[in-house]
């Protein structure tokens, strides 16, 4: 785990206001759920027998005895919220979330094991049309970050009849070659087997190529919905690669599944995932409800836009307030909350703290602010302000404070 420290933050900021916005203009609603949740739920909803719960979750007993869990993902906490909500019942709802999630795996470039998402979750909407918005929203996302090396990976899984014909190929399949199985691969041969065609060991892939591929075991109801998504996607001009070995890694998925990847981040290479998911609502005790959604990883994303020099480095900070002479400190804060009256947005910070006028003029540099305004005993007498342009060389200009908003609205572009 680790600490978003002020230097940080710009990028992060960056990241999540545009997502934001992004999602509120598609008609998203933001939902925030607990970090913590009944273990139960993560069990009954990713599957008991996945790696997540198996392996990675961070679960306790409270002071009643009851078993607890941090978050490994959300989907399933935004269900159970709606659920208790009664928002689930024959209604639609697009909502999007951030926050963090927990797992204990091995750390690595942009996995962490308390890592943040931001998502979208759709309810009550049948079709292709919808998974078709999710995979948009994504790829409007990346081109207002400007982001690149970023492609998108779809797959069918059928309805859930056909996926449980395709596991019964599949566990015949690799039943025939039990003993070219990794020790994960037969363990999850019973109780999760596609699961193993998402295999990284490099000493499967002859195997897990090789093996019966799902689309041979859709019906036409899914195939027809397949369809469906690639004619917008192929209208809407999103470029994508249909990979049958694409199962996602939590038990509730069904139809679409999608993933948008980059060989930027070395191994770890999925930014985003999702698809449709219409089993998950009535496996935790709601009416059968058409969903879908996706997650993107933060920590990756801001990993990128630093990588491809996206990142916004902006301290927030445009004026520098300093003051000389024993009389002008109750003076500049007096100045500086006029300003902040008159223009709510402007990014001002005020010299605390005393030193000589060379060392405030210092700290203002390295504020990052664009201009200084000084405030001491000859400006005080003349109710004037002297303004220093410390991103320009240009001669310092001394003003009337009466006329203070007016010329900072211009020195500032904002005019």
């Amino acid at each position: 785990m680790h600490d978003i420290l002020p230097a940080d933050m710009p990028v992060w900021n960056q990241l999540e206001d545009e997502y934001r916005a992004l999602a509120e203009s598609y008609g998203y609603r933001e939902i925030r759920t607990p970090v913590v949740e009944k273990t139960a739920l993560f069990a009954r909803s990713i599957g008991a027998v996945t790696d997540i719960v198996e392996k990675e979750m961070y679960s306790f007993e409270d002071r009643n005895g009851d078993s607890l869990s941090l978050r490994p993902e959300n989907t399933a906490s935004v269900v159970r919220a709606g659920l208790q909500a009664g928002m689930l019942q024959d209604q639609q709802h697009r909502l999007w979330y951030s926050g963090p999630m927990f797992r204990h795996e091995r750390p690595q470039k942009g996995r962490y094991r308390q890592f943040h998402q931001l998502g979208a979750e759709t309810f009550g909407i049948p079709g292709a049309d919808i998974e078709a918005e999710l995979i948009l929203l994504a790829a409007r996302f990346w081109k207002r970050l400007g982001l690149e090396d970023i492609e998108l990976q779809i797959n069918s899984l059928g309805s859930s009849g056909c996926r449980q014909r395709f596991r019964g190929i599949l566990v015949e399949y690799f039943r025939d070659h039990y003993d070219s199985l990794d020790v994960d691969s037969q363990r999850r041969l019973e109780t999760n087997p596609l699961r193993i065609l998402d295999s990284k060991n490099p000493d499967m892939q002859g195997l897990i190529e090789a093996a019966p591929a799902l689309v041979d075991s859709l019906d036409q109801e899914s195939r027809e919905h397949f369809n469906e998504l690639t004619d917008i996607l192929d209208k809407t001009g999103v470029v994508y690669q249909v990979n049958q070995r694409l199962v996602r890694g939590l038990d509730y998925y069904c139809h679409t599944v999608f993933e948008w990847v980059t060989d930027t981040l070395g191994a770890q290479g999925t930014v985003c995932g999702g698809g449709r998911y219409d089993g998950l609502v009535e496996q935790l005790g709601g009416k059968p409800s058409y969903a879908a959604g996706f997650s993107m990883g933060c920590e990756r994303l801001v990993s990128m836009l630093i990588d491809q020099g996206r990142a916004q480095d902006e301290s927030g900070c445009d004026v520098y307030l300093l003051m000389r002479g024993e009389n002008s400190v109750p003076r500049a804060q007096q100045l500086a909350e006029t300003l902040r009256d008159e223009l709510p947005r402007l990014g001002l910070v005020v010299h605390a703290g005393g030193g000589s006028f060379k060392s405030q003029m210092r700290k203002a540099d390295k504020s990052g602010a664009r201009i200084a305004l000084i405030l001491g005993e000859a400006e005080i007498a003349a109710n004037t302000v002297s303004v220093k342009f410390l991103r320009q060389d240009r001669q310092q200009e001394e003003i009337p404070q009466a006329d203070i908003v007016n010329r900072i609205n211009s020195l500032l572009g904002n005019n």
